[in-house]
């Protein structure tokens, strides 16, 4: 098989469109063997080609987010002729699904795709380059890193581990979760163990109770198990995947705690500053044409899977209770306001954040929220 073709498995779901359609053909590549992983701590090049090892959190060939990085890969591949050759590991493959961060820190992987919120044990500022509950929706927060002082914060964060961090996806917004139990009330939330990583799970603890932050590839099991009540993971699309209507039936929205979850592409700096300006500029536009066509991706395959989920399996999603969501709305300002007397670096990130959001926010309901608001008295619901 040529290298131009990066593999993916049988069962993959490819995505792209525009000038990235031909990335739908992709699959992604076997691991090596375990005797060649002694030379990981640098990538290899032979003949002007260069070849790089992707580190990610995703499952392998999973809808969507284990896509994305595949897709990078191949515009890259695709846009230096082959000279740069980017290898996609899925989580465990290379390392696990929570160690792409210390590997591509270290050297022993070359980059990650992941959410940066997995890294909030480094610095709570890594929260806000993914989602932070109320916070802004997958528009602002582009907007936010683009161009307003966003990725100067975010390089400064990163910068300090020995990393590159650029966006390179987003799911647009989430769902609240699938529950075992119905949720009338805030008294609900006592006691609930339930997977929600980020800032999200500092709110469940304020509320009573218990947030895990478990893999994708382990969510359905604990489910199964009964070791939690609850799971928020994406949207339909990737819920669906997974199953998880088969162990929780009660589906609600909306994903407070991620209005608009960014994705990132971190990569070891020492590698970086090793690529000539216009190879970095090549990365820098893959990485933005996989975050804009994931967008759209994720808004229209979430649309069809929710519909799967209402006719072929009974699922009904439901609405949080405006009592519910006032006090996890409360118990929001009160986390992120903490973060404002944490280190330095965190507290610059967060003024910026509030700065922005105030700022787009009164767009946003001018333009978005004014618009859904006519669009439904004109059409209804149905």
């Amino acid at each position: 098989m040529k290298r131009r073709d990066i593999l993916l498995g049988s069962g993959a779901v490819a995505i792209g469109a525009g000038t990235l359609g031909a990335l739908t053909k992709t699959t992604s590549p076997k691991p090596e063997s375990s005797s060649n992983k002694s030379a990981l701590a640098s990538p290899s090049l032979s003949k002007n080609r260069r070849q790089l090892r992707l580190a990610t959190s995703w499952p392998k060939d999973f809808p969507g987010l284990g896509i994305m990085p595949v897709n990078l890969a191949k515009a890259v591949y695709d846009m230096t002729d082959g000279r740069l050759d980017i290898k996609v590991y899925a989580a465990g493959e290379l390392v696990g699904a929570l160690e792409c961060f210390g590997a591509t820190s270290t050297g022993a992987a070359d980059m990650y795709h992941a959410a940066e919120y997995y890294w909030q044990g480094k610095s709570k500022g890594f929260n806000f380059f993914t989602a932070v509950p109320m916070g802004m929706t997958a528009t602002e927060i582009m907007g936010w890193i683009d161009h307003g002082g966003g990725q100067e914060l975010w390089d400064d964060l990163s910068g300090q581990f020995n990393i590159q961090a650029f966006q390179a996806g987003n799911s647009g917004h989430q769902t609240g979760g699938w529950f075992k139990k119905e949720i009338q009330s805030i008294e609900d939330f006592k006691g609930l163990k339930i997977r929600m990583p980020g800032l999200g799970g500092d709110i469940i603890r304020e509320l009573g109770g218990a947030a895990v932050n478990l893999p994708g590839g382990e969510i359905y099991q604990a489910l199964q198990s009964g070791a939690i009540d609850a799971t928020e993971w994406v949207g339909p699309w990737n819920d669906l995947a997974f199953g998880f209507y088969r162990e929780a039936p009660y589906y609600y929205a909306p994903g407070f705690h991620e209005p608009g979850a960014s994705l990132s592409l971190g990569i070891n700096k020492d590698v970086w500053n090793s690529f000539t300006p216009s190879d970095q500029a090549i990365i820098r536009y893959a990485c933005r044409s996989v975050n804009d066509i994931s967008l759209g991706e994720y808004n229209f395959r979430n649309a069809v899977a929710l519909e799967t989920l209402k006719s072929e399996h009974g699922i009904e999603p439901r609405i949080l209770p405006d009592n519910v969501l006032a006090t996890i709305g409360a118990a929001s300002e009160d986390v992120l306001s903490g973060l404002a007397q944490a280190d330095r670096k965190t507290a610059n990130i967060y003024q910026s954040f509030v700065k922005n959001l105030k700022l787009q926010r009164a767009w946003t309901e001018l333009g978005d929220g004014a618009f859904i608001r006519a669009r439904t008295l004109a059409q209804g619901t149905k």
